[in-house]
């Protein structure tokens, strides 16, 4: 457990601590603490590095932070694991089969954290995020990235720009 109560607030006017219960609790320039804070990046795919929201446990907004490096390392280092311990966003490193041309279809991929296979409902679920960055949403609500499609083998590069 990270306790810093004791010490001054960040930059930004706040200190961020974890409670007994494993909750983060804000508190503000005012003094006011806010428990069951959610730490979440406003632009995960396109600036994941910038624009930290801290939300509170009915989802509203409390304070915004355009540069998460204005904050302590303390404090960066709670707001990092708990964005890890709520962000899944496999990487997808090659795509090896999909059952079909017509959805729905099942592909079969390998990801940096393993192979994987999930069903795609609609093209629609293939995104375009970028001039060659894609994000795919299979019929579970998981999210895949494809982070470069420069970077994929021409059998999956050919197969993401069918449903780009």
């Amino acid at each position: 457990m990270v306790n810093l109560a004791n010490r001054q607030p960040d930059v930004v006017g706040i200190r961020l601590q974890v409670d007994a219960l494993g909750q983060l609790v804000l508190t503000d320039a005012a003094g006011r603490a806010h428990v069951g804070v959610v730490p979440v990046r406003a632009f995960p795919l396109s600036d994941p590095h910038h624009w930290l929201s801290f939300c509170d446990s009915q989802g509203r907004e409390l304070l915004i932070v355009e540069d998460p490096q204005e904050l302590s390392s303390d404090t960066r280092a709670v707001v990092e694991a708990a964005l890890a311990s709520r962000e899944f966003l496999p990487t997808i490193q090659r795509i090896t089969h999909v059952s079909g041309t017509s959805e729905p279809c099942e592909w079969q991929v390998e990801t940096d954290r393993g192979p994987s296979k999930f069903v795609l409902k609609s093209e629609d679920d293939v995104r375009r995020v970028g001039p060659h960055r894609a994000l795919i949403t299979d019929a579970d609500g998981v999210r895949y990235l494809v982070a470069d499609s420069r970077r994929l083998d021409t059998y999956s590069r050919r197969t993401l720009e069918l449903y780009v």
